[in-house]
């Protein structure tokens, strides 16, 4: 996976994350078995009415990718949906169609606003989506998801441009609209840690129904299986519909977040 050049860099870029913290992502395999270990008080994380919960895969990743996160939520009462698109080898406006009709089926067949929880690229679609089909969205959840800043700060953009078809700056009215405010509430999850994505390329502009948690040492593979990552899901999906209130950093996975404040440096 290559990086973003030096002359980019100097021209004002964000630059990728350090090859020291690209190769620290094999951490991912500790905080899968955190989770498993913190089940029991994994499973005593707020709950909320049942509702839809759409789970949309990363760069490369496929359904297998979402699965704890899918069982998890389920134990916790959710609808959960995977995205059945096969692996995610990326293309922002070729997916549109396809996950249009998902969410479609899905909003028609409960009768229910959908949340959408989108790991990585995954979350750059679930932002689309908002924006394309507001009504049927309940609230949007992302995980280390590049859509701000100089998105190009990745240590997988030129891989992913190889794969889509794509250029990241294709379709500049779609990256524009994806980095802006959504008309539901959203919710950025991020790591100062993130082996893959430049941080800062995470971060939403905060508002009365937007915000962004930070999870101290999380790696970009691990995000979606970090128990304190977990939790802090769990604890937004639960609010009710038409609500919405900042995340509180109390509870048993505290001292694993960064304060509010993290997220304007």
């Amino acid at each position: 996976m290559a990086v973003v050049d030096d002359a980019h860099a100097a021209a004002g870029g964000l630059r990728p994350p350090s090859l020291f913290l690209m190769l620290a992502e094999a951490r991912s395999v500790f905080e899968l078995n955190s989770s498993l270990l913190l089940a029991p008080l994994l499973l005593r994380a707020p709950r909320g009415d049942g509702h839809p919960v759409l789970a949309l895969p990363g760069f490369l990743a496929s359904d297998l990718s979402m699965v704890p996160m899918r069982r998890f939520l389920k134990e916790l009462g959710y609808d959960t949906y995977a995205w059945k698109m096969g692996r995610n080898f990326g293309g922002v406006a070729g997916k549109r169609a396809g996950l249009r009709d998902l969410l479609t089926e899905i909003h028609q067949t409960t009768g229910r606003k959908v949340s959408i929880i989108g790991w990585s690229l995954g979350g750059i679609y679930a932002r689309d989506l908002a924006l394309q089909l507001p009504d049927m969205v309940r609230s949007v959840i992302t995980l280390g998801s590049p859509f701000a800043n100089d998105v190009t700060a990745t240590n997988a953009t030129r891989l992913y441009e190889a794969l889509s078809g794509e250029t990241i700056n294709d379709y500049p009215e779609i990256r524009e609209a994806i980095a802006g405010d959504l008309p539901v509430p959203a919710t950025s999850i991020y790591s100062r840690a993130d082996g893959i994505v430049n941080w800062r390329t995470n971060l939403l502009r905060p508002s009365a129904t937007a915000e962004n948690i930070e999870v101290h040492l999380a790696s970009h593979t691990g995000l979606g299986v970090n128990p304190a990552a977990l939790w802090a899901v769990a604890d937004r999906l639960a609010q009710a519909e038409g609500k919405f209130k900042q995340f509180d950093r109390s509870g048993p996975f505290a001292i694993a977040y960064g304060p509010p404040e993290n997220a304007q440096s």
